[in-house]
């Protein structure tokens, strides 16, 4: 039974070493094992979970039978709804859990009533595949200076209700 919960502080931990696991899987391959440490982070350390969500932005573990299995990160912005992280275990890849996680974070948009944006790397084919699947467009592409000489190569896609 997928179950999907309101990440608390004594989940980051566990939430940023599944980011490890899912990020060695999936982009040392495109941008190298230097980038990614760099990254996990920058992005992913439970120090920065904590501080995004004390800044309003909302962390979701999602549990199989008590297990983490994967998270998403949103944010509601002035002029949009915005996807920062949506990653599930690559062991349970393609098992309906993603297109679940996206069912509910759909239900929020219609909460929201704003538009959904997310980046996702262009080189990485299922997430982008993935999210065609589940509605969404490339709107835009750009290279985002993160950093110490890094960049991140992404899509911007935007979810077009049918």
């Amino acid at each position: 039974m997928i179950e999907i919960k309101k990440a608390t502080l004594g989940d980051l931990q566990t939430i940023s070493d599944l980011a490890r696991k899912i990020w060695q899987d999936t982009y040392v391959h495109n941008i190298g094992q230097e980038q990614v440490d760099y990254m996990l982070a920058l992005f992913y350390s439970p120090s920065v979970l904590s501080e995004k969500i004390k800044t309003g932005h909302e962390i979701y573990c999602i549990f199989s039978d008590k297990t983490l299995i994967g998270y998403i990160h949103l944010e509601s912005r002035v002029n949009d709804y915005f996807i920062h992280k949506f990653y599930i275990d690559t062991s349970l890849q393609h098992k309906g859990i993603g297109s679940f996680t996206m069912a509910f974070i759909l239900q929020k948009l219609t909460i929201e009533k704003k538009p959904l944006r997310l980046h996702v790397n262009r080189k990485n084919f299922k997430a982008i595949n993935f999210y065609f699947k589940n509605g969404f467009t490339i709107e835009d592409y750009a290279d985002f200076d993160i950093g110490q000489g890094y960049f991140m190569n992404d899509f911007i896609m935007l979810y077009k209700e049918n």
